[in-house]
Parts: C-alpha cells; sequence; structure tokens
C-alpha cells in the first residue's frame, strides 16, 4: 500500500502546488503550470527508487515522447500555426461576422454547442473539434461582450458529445473491443445515458443566451476569407486525418492571404512561426506530463487503483461502480481517456462477466467516465489546446464545463437507478 501511495505521490505534489496554492493565492496565474509539472516530474524521478538515475530519466523520455505523445504534439504545431496565420489573414473575423449574421445573439451559446456536437460526432475526435471552432467561439465572445471561458466550455463540451457517441471515436472503438460488443449496440445505450444531458444542457444554453446582446456593428463578411475555416469542417467531417485537414487550412490561408494582400510571402511565414511558438507552453506541459505519468505507470500506481479499487464489490451496481470508478481514476493519472480504457478494459471485463453486467452496459460505463473526467482535467489535451487557442488558463474554463459533469452526473445515475432498465 505505502509503495502504491508513494507511486502516485507525484501526482499530490502537482495538485498541491498548482491549484492549491492557486486557490490560496486567489490567482490561477501565480504559479505557472508549467513550474507545477516540471517540479512534480523532479520529484517523479527523484522517488523512482531501485534504479540508476539515467534509467529512471530514461524511463521519463520514453513517457514524454511515445507515438502518441509525438502525434499530440504535431497536432499542437500544425493547430497553432494554423489558428495563428488564419487570424493574421482575417479569417477569423471573417467567420465571426459569418456566425453573428446567421445567428441571433440568443441563439449564440446554443448554436455553438450544437455545432461543436455534429462536427465531433462526425469526425470522432474532441481535438479537431476544439481545433476548428475554438478560434471562432473566442471570437465571437469578445464581439458579442461575452466571457471568453464560457465560449471556450460550451466548445470543449459539445466536441466531448462525439467523442464520447461516435462511431469512430478511438473510445468507443477500444470500449467497444475490450467488452466485446457490436458499435452500434454500445451507442444505443450510451445514447440512453447521454443525450439526455445534452438536451439539457441545450435548454440551459437557449436560457443563458437570452442575456447576450448583439454587437452594433457587424462588418460585411468578406466570403473568400472564410473558405480557409469551410474546408477545415468540411475535410473533417468528411474524415480526413486531422493532420492533412490542418496542413490543408495553413495552406489555404497562404494562397488566399497572398491574393487578397493581406501579407507577403515573410508575413504569412512569421505568422505560422509565431503561432508554432504560442504553442510552445503546451508542448512542453504535454511532455512533461507523459514522462511523469510515465514514471507513476512504472512504479505500479496504475496498478495500486486497480487493485483498491476492485476489492469491496458487491452485486452488480457495485461492480458497475467500480468500473467507472475504475477508469475515472486511472484517466486522472494517464490524462489520456483512450489509454485508460485500455488499461482497465480487461479487468472491466472480469469484473463484470462475473457480476453479470451487460456488456453494452459496461461500455458506455468506461467510455462516458473517461469522457466526463477528460473534459474537466486542467492538464489533458482537450483543454490545455482550448485554453491555448482562446488564450486562457484552462482552470478558467472549468466553472462553465457542463457538458462533462453533466454525463458525469447521468453515467451515475444510470448506474444507481439501474437505467437503461434493459441492460441494467
Amino acid at each position: 500500500m505505502n509503495r502504491g501511495l508513494i507511486a502516485l505521490s507525484p501526482l499530490g505534489v502537482f495538485i498541491v502546488l498548482y491549484l492549491v496554492t492557486s486557490i490560496i493565492a486567489g490567482d490561477f496565474y501565480k504559479v505557472p503550470i508549467t513550474v507545477a509539472f516540471m517540479v512534480s516530474s523532479i520529484y517523479a524521478v527523484i522517488i523512482h527508487g531501485g534504479r540508476p538515475l539515467r534509467e529512471r530519466i530514461d524511463i521519463f523520455s520514453r513517457g514524454a515522447a511515445t507515438g502518441q505523445m509525438m502525434l499530440m504534439i504535431w497536432i499542437f504545431v500544425l493547430a497553432g500555426a494554423f489558428a495563428n496565420s488564419a487570424k493574421m489573414m482575417g479569417s477569423i473575423d471573417a467567420t465571426v461576422n459569418l456566425t453573428l449574421s446567421l445567428l441571433p445573439p440568443q441563439m449564440l451559446l446554443a448554436g455553438l454547442f450544437v455545432a461543436a456536437c455534429f462536427i465531433s460526432i462526425s469526425i470522432g475526435t474532441s481535438v479537431g473539434t476544439i481545433v476548428a471552432l475554438t478560434p471562432i467561439a473566442a471570437g465571437v465572445a469578445q464581439q458579442t461582450g461575452t466571457d471568453v471561458a464560457l465560449m471556450t466550455a460550451v466548445v470543449v463540451g459539445g466536441s466531448l458529445f462525439g467523442d464520447n457517441l461516435s462511431f469512430i471515436s478511438d473510445t468507443t472503438i477500444v470500449a467497444t473491443s475490450s467488452q466485446g460488443c457490436r458499435l452500434s449496440d454500445k451507442f444505443r445505450v450510451n445514447s440512453f445515458i447521454v443525450v439526455p444531458a445534452a438536451i439539457v444542457i441545450l435548454i440551459v444554453y437557449i436560457f443563458m443566451g437570452s442575456g447576450i446582446s448583439a454587437p452594433q456593428h457587424i462588418a460585411d463578411v468578406q466570403w473568400v476569407k472564410v473558405i480557409p475555416y469551410l474546408a477545415v469542417l468540411i475535410t473533417a467531417i468528411f474524415g480526413m486525418n486531422v493532420m492533412a485537414v490542418l496542413t490543408l487550412g495553413i495552406i489555404l490561408t497562404g494562397v488566399i492571404g497572398l491574393l487578397t494582400g493581406s501579407f507577403d510571402i515573410f508575413g504569412w511565414m512569421k505568422s505560422i512561426g509565431d503561432g508554432i511558438i504560442g504553442m510552445g507552453e503546451l508542448i512542453i506541459i504535454t511532455m512533461m506530463a507523459g514522462g511523469m505519468l510515465e514514471l507513476i505507470k512504472q512504479q505500479g500506481g496504475i496498478d495500486f487503483i486497480i487493485r483498491r479499487m476492485t476489492r469491496h464489490i458487491h452485486g452488480k451496481r457495485g461492480a458497475e461502480l467500480s468500473i467507472g470508478a475504475l477508469v475515472a481514476m486511472v484517466d486522472v493519472c494517464t490524462a489520456n481517456n483512450t489509454v485508460a480504457i485500455i488499461t482497465v478494459g480487461g479487468i472491466a471485463k472480469q469484473i463484470g462477466d462475473k457480476y453479470g453486467v451487460d456488456n453494452k452496459k459496461a461500455a458506455s460505463i468506461l467510455d462516458t467516465f473517461s469522457c466526463a473526467v477528460q473534459g474537466v482535467i486542467p492538464y489533458g489535451a482537450q483543454l490545455l489546446m482550448a485554453a491555448g487557442l482562446a488564450s486562457l488558463n484552462p482552470v478558467n474554463i472549468i466553472p462553465y464545463l457542463y457538458y462533462p459533469m453533466a454525463i458525469g452526473i447521468a453515467a451515475l445515475l444510470s448506474i444507481l437507478l439501474r437505467y437503461p432498465r434493459r441492460y441494467s
């Protein structure tokens, strides 16, 4: 037990140094998140006993540079380049003006949420949806005087709708394959759990949007400058790889920017370079978090959680609660909902089979709890990406993340109240 707690202690160091200290100071900018991760990463290396220092550093480096981490970093680089070149070219302003001209102000929050839900379920990735919509959301917020953190949270919430339900989402595929059920069956059960939550949040956004007033003057829409965003959205919906989508967007901003005189070739390159540099903090955080979490895993921190959470299971309801708690805890430790499901999928299947849990319900619990937690941890890819694109601290977005919180509550109620009844 002591060894397991020690293995998990770097997370405690991070939480105390960043969250607790910031709350006491009343300012989440007092302690830079990069410093908190640096200190907790150094601590993780120090306590990883029984190995030479060089070997501990090698383990940290492997965790920081896995294939999945490198893919995420490439997406950060391309997203920063596209977002800033689109901004310098005038694409964001044009798209914001188009949004303001099409949607009445009281429907902006609800419309943005529906758009994020539609895009995310079409492309199966929350990060891709956040990349596409966050700059637009931030621009609309500034034009209408709405809280930028609120608008950004609407996009993050909608992006997790598709991450949880889409047939092509990594989490859906892993959850169904680990539990041995069909995608369509899991979708049906999962829909019973989360669609009511989505409808409730949509109604909340409609009421919240009633207080938003339209800007006094909306500039004419420069349609040609909207093309990069339309291209990004359409190609993403049709299933193009997110890196190819962003590369296409960067090329289009350059071509249109040069043709319209928004910048010259050197101005375009500078906008790309500045966008990449602007993602530097996210890249550093991602690598340090990956290294620290790999050391936690190597020390047995994940196994400790699994053992502790499965010791006192009694009956089907307890089994389902254990599956949900397991994947939630592991997601906190890995900051990746797909990895969390992969990690506990096997043990979840064993628990489910032993206590008669329907495999479709087990897959839905795994996916929904992991997405709920992933959506609210400040060091997850979704919040880091959204915060970077909106120039916010990720912690500022958390109080407005109504949808991830709602699906977490809905998943818990589905266990406690035994619904959907047919699968419980």
